[in-house]
């Protein structure tokens, strides 16, 4: 049985992914900040709940200890967890809005991937996937958001470091980049979004259970293929020609 670790499992794409993960025949930990939202697992028999926080090495070490003791190995990691900042101009973003957004959605995946190498590298058969929740915004950025799109642009590269590092290792790396699934984070979409042309504009958003779907065909290719990076996003939405 396959064996995978999902951050931001609690809500939005990381419950999709971890729920259909789980109904593909995977085991699952489930790793978030706040232990009240895994619990929507917990009749999962394939399921182990690991309130983490990816921010923390420590917490991220237990996560990973607590998984290979369970399961044995590991053979996925989804990098999901992440969070949005406030809405502002690029200079009045607040120190402290950086350093959050860099926290979780940079460092958070970087120690998760250290950890994740150190047990493909060593279990046997070796090797192991990594898939990145980048974002559209990791090629493209919105008005107004310079701490998540310049953490999203970064995660690019830690994909292709990745897949560059982990090829002797048989471990492969891609990214999916999401453009507006209708989770709890992008609920306000309906309401007005912040165009390039410094106009406010509902923008349309798609079903999460496609993400949770290519999530698992990600996953489910052998070690010797690999999609590096995939676009999903809702077909109207703008982004194509944004600006």
């Amino acid at each position: 049985m396959p064996t995978a670790i999902v951050t931001g499992a609690g809500s939005g794409i990381g419950r999709a992914a971890a729920e259909a993960l789980l109904d593909e025949g995977y085991q699952v930990a489930l790793a978030g900040r706040r232990a009240a939202r895994l619990e929507w697992a917990k009749a999962r028999d394939s399921a182990l709940l690991v309130p983490t926080d990816v921010r923390n090495i420590e917490s991220v070490r237990a996560l990973f200890a607590e998984t290979r003791n369970a399961f044995g190995r590991l053979d996925l990691l989804f990098n999901n967890a992440g969070i949005f900042t406030r809405s502002v101009s690029l200079d009045e973003v607040p120190l402290d809005d950086w350093r959050d957004a860099v926290d979780t959605n940079l460092t958070g995946a970087f120690l998760c991937t250290q950890e994740a190498f150190k047990l493909m590298k060593a279990q046997r058969p070796k090797g192991g996937r990594i898939l990145n929740n980048g974002s559209i915004s990791a090629h493209t950025p919105r008005p107004m958001s310079a701490p998540y799109t310049a953490t999203k642009h970064a995660i690019t590269g830690l994909t292709k470091s990745t897949s560059l590092d982990g090829r002797p290792h048989d471990i492969a790396c891609g990214q999916i980049d999401i453009g507006n699934a209708a989770t709890e984070m992008t609920s306000k979409m309906s309401e007005g979004v912040a165009q390039a042309d410094g106009s406010r504009a509902p923008e349309p958003t798609f079903d999460v259970s496609h993400v949770a779907r290519a999530v698992v065909y990600m996953a489910s290719l052998p070690l010797d293929a690999n999609v590096q990076f995939m676009t999903v996003m809702a077909t109207k939405m703008p982004f194509v020609g944004r600006g």
